[in-house]
């Protein structure tokens, strides 16, 4: 049926705005000062490293282009690739669940949940699209069999709207995309109360622009209430958004985006370092006082001498002179690119080892210490994004019907250690603690054990304990019988034998 945008909040409203947002943000656009923001699609190509051609004066475009294929460094892809490789999820952790349950029990469900939908790789999807596309999304269902399914989902394809005033209660999400097998441009809209699904009247999609006008959303048509109107059984947009760097811009702020201008100087540097070594890195020959023939055919110069290891020129001409011309020094541009790279690693808080590669003579401390502002800034990410991650858990759970664990907001997301550690300081750190009467897991969890690790560790404890034999229980309290050590030193030597003897 046909769908009403002129109503306020009604579905073709949403629809209508949702799917606009969603449109705009993919080209570049200006910010309210006017100064140009890079779109959505262009984030992207620098990911994959395909930023803009750099002008270069003199040089025709076709030939830069061929330059940049040879010239392209992908340092932005760094920039997102050191903290995402960083951010791992161990696991969850709820508090003292109410109803009898314990929170270990809440803490295995989780995990159940977490490996149902292979979320070990698929949350560093969900990372690396926040990172490098603003902000991310991951879709909260009921799947076929009833158990929750998590999905990724990106901002080229979705798009929120928060309840006004409120920054983190959703009135509508949509998702709007191009089906591959039918030819047709769908979209699913979830408010509170209802779930939407709408489809392209036609085959050929309508919109294809910056800005979608009115008419081009009439294009779009509202299945029959059967079919395309379902009620939302959770209660809630099942949508949670994981924004990355909320207090730079209020819906995202990629983590490239403020060095895209530093990647632009070093691809100009880099291309005009070839344009060097392509025609001014080898000395350029002269003569003087030599007469030049003439092609009879072409009546073309031709040329007298051809650049030949085992030639040597002569000319009977005794006035005749020769020389060359230095050659360009590349060493300036070389260290334009260095000096492009130190400002990337400095903004970014990358490492300056990560993007140089050179490490030489450099004591751990100082590879600690450049790392320092690499691992505050994932500490960071990780505060924001473990909100958004309890949140799928919890609605996750409401998924299964548990309102139990499904409002326990005491719940904590367990990240992996984000600093480089050697092993000899994480066990000398958990013995450390050991006196200090830490217990036992939460040792374990600091020394970079997975829950279920350590779970099958607490099992291997136990067992060993029971198996342990009466030489390795410790000896009862109280005054210990002296006993005989020439008995003791006939042992030795009956153990002794025996060895020798195997």
């Amino acid at each position: 049926m046909p769908i009403d945008a002129t109503q306020v909040e009604s579905p073709g409203w949403w629809l209508q705005r949702l799917g606009k947002k969603i449109l705009d943000e993919r080209p570049d656009g200006h910010d309210e000062d006017g100064e140009p923001t890079p779109g959505l699609d262009t984030l992207k190509k620098y990911t994959e490293g395909k930023p803009p051609l750099p002008h270069v004066p003199g040089v025709d475009p076709r030939e830069a282009r061929e330059w940049m294929r040879d010239a392209r460094t992908n340092w932005t892809s760094l920039v997102i690739d050191s903290p995402v490789e960083r951010m791992g999820v161990d696991g969850f952790r709820f508090g003292k669940a109410k109803g009898g349950k314990s929170a270990k029990a809440a803490d295995e469900d989780a995990n159940r949940i977490w490996q149902e939908n292979r979320m070990d790789a698929d949350s560093d999807l969900v990372h690396y699209g926040a990172l490098s596309q603003r902000r991310a999304f991951v879709l909260v269902e009921k799947g076929d069999d009833g158990r929750p399914a998590l999905t990724h989902e990106t901002p080229r394809q979705v798009a929120v709207e928060h309840v006004q005033g409120s920054r983190r209660k959703l009135a509508a999400g949509l998702k709007l995309w191009r089906d591959d097998w039918t030819g047709q441009t769908r979209a699913t809209l979830w408010t509170p109360d209802n779930v939407y699904d709408f489809t392209t009247k036609s085959e050929a999609p309508t919109f294809t622009g910056r800005a979608a006008s009115l008419r081009s959303w009439d294009a779009f048509a509202l299945p029959n209430a059967a079919d395309g109107i379902r009620a939302n059984e959770l209660g809630e947009v099942p949508l949670v958004p994981f924004v990355n760097r909320r207090n730079r811009r209020p819906e995202g702020f990629a983590e490239h985006e403020d060095v895209l201008s530093i990647q632009n100087r070093i691809n100009l540097s880099l291309i005009n370092l070839i344009a060097a070594m392509k025609y001014g890195a080898f000395r350029q020959r002269w003569a003087a006082g030599l007469e030049v023939d003439e092609d009879p055919v072409t009546g073309q110069k031709i040329q007298p001498f051809q650049l030949d290891i085992r030639k040597l020129w002569t000319v009977d001409d005794p006035e005749a002179r020769f020389g060359e011309f230095a050659a360009t020094d590349l060493v300036p541009y070389v260290r334009a690119v260095e000096a492009a790279v130190q400002d990337l690693a400095a903004i970014s808080r990358t490492p300056p080892h990560y993007l140089i590669g050179a490490v030489v003579n450099v004591s751990g401390d100082a590879l600690k210490a450049a790392e320092t502002g690499l691992v505050a800034k994932v500490r960071d990410r990780q505060r924001n994004f473990g909100e958004s991650w309890e949140e799928v858990m919890r609605m996750a759970f409401r998924v299964l019907g548990d309102e139990q664990r499904a409002t326990a907001y005491d719940a904590e997301t367990l990240w992996r250690d984000p600093e480089s550690r050697s092993i000899s300081e994480l066990a000398d750190a958990a013995v450390k603690k050991k006196a200090a009467d830490v217990p036992w897991r939460q040792r374990m969890e600091d020394m970079g054990y997975t829950p279920a690790e350590i779970d099958r560790m607490e099992i291997d404890r136990a067992a060993d304990a029971l198996n342990a034999t009466p030489a390795d229980a410790p000896p009862p309290p109280g005054p210990q019988p002296q006993r005989d050590p020439r008995a003791v030193i006939t042992r030795n030597e009956d153990d002794a034998d025996d060895a020798n003897a195997a």
